[in-house]
This record gives structure tokens, C-alpha cells and sequence, in this order.
């Protein structure tokens, strides 16, 4: 496993990370503990040691309170946490953007978590109308004076999305996480520009287009989690079409193109981490792979020396 140091932060981040949307049930499959705990365990062996979730993957913190099962028979300070605010799901799911309301969810956080702090605590696909609040910044800022957080960052909705990541450094958020992969190259042009300008981390979601980039599918494939069966047929078909394309003229032979997607996407210089999601301990050590590729340089600007 390679490490870069997460944009103006402390943290050293393994260069992979994992991503636990999927706990909530949204993708297909219900997971129980052992079934969480297993994918755990492996990413830790392979030198794994970023955890993303939020508050609302799943009814009443249920990604949270997986991981936070974990984490109490583990040792917690070999990992990196980070979360996201802005949304409930209890017994149905909504917006929480107040200042009162996020000091809610955080402590909710906490406790499915079973953890005194969140090292990256991220606000979560608002919009710029609830982004601009003072009350809210403020708040989170005396969160991180008391130890709750230790870094803030922002989790932008739109891969677009400069006003936020323009903001950042003046909102003492330290990382920017956005979607980013082959397919979707959208914050080369103005996001990441602003990130390398800031010294801001980068996690970037979604890196395997939502499965499109596993390798695992072609043209005429039928999904049936939540996610993507809302996808539009002919988008879907016109995906894997240019997914085949890019596997015969991109992927070198004898790479597994679900390897080659994730580190395409680490050798850009602002990338620091990607957060694959993962259904099972197999999968975590293919996406863990693609650390080992020749693409996926010592010489990144944030590497981890």
C-alpha cells in the first residue's frame, strides 16, 4: 500500500480507501456484522486505514454503527474515519442543515461510531443556499476546538462544484471529496485547479463510475439495486460501450480493468485517496491492487515519503 498526506491536514492515507455506502442496503445487498467485519479486516491486512461512510448510508446510522462495531474490538487510532453531515434517515429521510440540527447528527455519529472524535468530518452534497451559513461554520469550528473533529472538509454534490471548493480554506475545511473517474472527468477543469492552488486533499468517489469501470458488465446488463436500475437504458448501454472501448485501447493487457480505473485516477497530482465501495473481502483486495501499479507514482506531490 502507498500513503499520501491528505491536502493540509496531518493524516497519512492509504492511496485506497473504503467506501461503505453499501452497508446501508442502497446497492443490492443487506450486510450483518460479520459480513462488515470481514471487509474490515482485509483492508486493514492490505494496509487500508481510510474508512468514508455518513450519516445517512442506511436507517438510523447503520453504516456508522457497523463500522463503530468494528472499531470497538479494534484499535482505533490505526484508522481514519471520516463522515459527513446534512441529512437524517430515522424513520424517514430529510434534509438537517441547521446549526442545532448538525450538532445533533454529529453527536449521533459519534456514538454509532463509538468513537470520541471523527478525523474528517465533510458537509454532504448541499447546496449553496445551506453552504453559506455562518452559524453553521462556526459551530463546526468549535467542534473542532473541542476535540469532536479533527478536520473538516466538504463533500461537494455537483463535480462542478467551484464555489465550495473555492471556499474551503477560508472555512478551515481541509479536503475536498468529489466524483472523479474515466468517465467523468468534469473537476479537472476548475475543481482541481482550486484544490492544488489550496493545498486541499482529494478523495475521489465514485471511482468506478458506479460499476460501469469494473470490467464485470456489458452492453444490454440489468441492475436491480437502487442505485443504478433508476439509470436511463440507453445511458447505461452508451457507458458500457465506451467502458469497452477504453479496455481495448487504454488498459494495458494483463491489468484488470477495475485495478487500472482506480489508479487512473490516483496518478492525477490532486488525487490523494480513492474510496471504492466493496461488497466483500474479495473485492476490497482487487481495489487494494491498484496500488501496486506502475501508474500510481512515489513521486505524487503528496506522497507519503
Amino acid at each position: 500500500m502507498k500513503y499520501r498526506r491528505l491536502g493540509k491536514t496531518e493524516l497519512k492515507v492509504s492511496v485506497v480507501g473504503v467506501g461503505t455506502w453499501q452497508f446501508g442496503g442502497d446497492w443490492g445487498k443487506d450486510f450483518n456484522q460479520q459480513e462488515a467485519d470481514a471487509i474490515l479486516h482485509k483492508a486493514k491486512d492490505l494496509g487500508i486505514n481510510l474508512i468514508d461512510t455518513a450519516e445517512c448510508y442506511g436507517p438510523h446510522h447503520l453504516s456508522e454503527s457497523l463500522i463503530g462495531n468494528f472499531l470497538k474490538r479494534d484499535r482505533r487510532e490505526d484508522w481514519i474515519v471520516a463522515s459527513k453531515f446534512g441529512h437524517r434517515w430515522h424513520d424517514h429521510w430529510e434534509n438537517a442543515w441547521s446549526a442545532d440540527e448538525v450538532l445533533v447528527q454529529l453527536d449521533e455519529s459519534l456514538k454509532a461510531l463509538q468513537t470520541d472524535y471523527i478525523d474528517l468530518y465533510q458537509f454532504h452534497s448541499g447546496s449553496d443556499e445551506v453552504f453559506h451559513n455562518d452559524d453553521l461554520w462556526t459551530l463546526l469550528d468549535k467542534q473542532v476546538q473541542a476535540g469532536k473533529i479533527r478536520n473538516l472538509g466538504i463533500s461537494i454534490g455537483s463535480n462542478d462544484n467551484l464555489e465550495q471548493t473555492s471556499r474551503a480554506t477560508e472555512l478551515n475545511a481541509k479536503a475536498i471529496q468529489v466524483v472523479y473517474n474515466r468517465l467523468d472527468r468534469k473537476p479537472e477543469e476548475r475543481v482541481f485547479p482550486s484544490c492544488i492552488e489550496q493545498d486541499l486533499g482529494v478523495l475521489a468517489r465514485v471511482p468506478l463510475a458506479s460499476g460501469y469501470l469494473s470490467g464485470k458488465y456489458k452492453p444490454g446488463a440489468v441492475f436491480q439495486d437502487n442505485v443504478r436500475k433508476r439509470h436511463e437504458r440507453d445511458n447505461i448501454d452508451a457507458r458500457l460501450r465506451e467502458v469497452e472501448e477504453i479496455q481495448r485501447t487504454e488498459v494495458p493487457e494483463g491489468v484488470g480493468m477495475a485495478q487500472w480505473a482506480l489508479a487512473w485516477c490516483l496518478q492525477n497530482p490532486a488525487v490523494d485517496c480513492v474510496i471504492p465501495g466493496c461488497k466483500s473481502p474479495e473485492q476490497v483486495e482487487a481495489n487494494a491492487a491498484a496500488a501496486d501499479l506502475d501508474m500510481v507514482q512515489d513521486t505524487h506531490p503528496r506522497a507519503w515519503k
